[in-house]
């Protein structure tokens, strides 16, 4: 089942994971001694991660270790450049009105 990559992003958790992931490969052992959960929640949280392509692991000898997929995160990145480029233009916009507003009301304060 392939999940979606912001249901993943939604959890704080995975958020954390991820953040600890950008620094370094870890081992599900290592990322489960950092948070006072379980050893099997840090696992669904992996998975889940691992099912939305977040996350690749790599078999090195009898550990795997997850790493990052920076691709993934990139292509998320772009899919929100859109959204903060209409943000910066609505805010743009709002400060046009806010400065006709003032303008106004100095013109009705200051009749010449």
């Amino acid at each position: 089942m392939r999940r979606d990559v912001f249901q993943a992003l939604a959890d704080p958790t995975r958020r954390a994971i991820i953040l600890m992931l950008a620094v370094q490969p870890m081992t599900p052992n290592a990322i489960a001694d950092k948070f006072d959960i379980s050893r099997q929640a840090v696992s669904k949280h992996i998975r889940v991660m691992t099912e939305c392509e977040l996350l690749r692991q790599n078999q090195q000898g009898r550990e795997i270790y997850y790493h990052l997929e920076v691709d993934k995160m990139k292509a998320i990145e772009k899919w929100l450049e859109q959204f903060k480029e209409l943000l910066a233009k609505r805010f743009e916009q709002l400060d046009e009105v806010l400065i006709q507003l003032k303008q106004k009301k100095n013109e009705k304060d200051n009749p010449v």
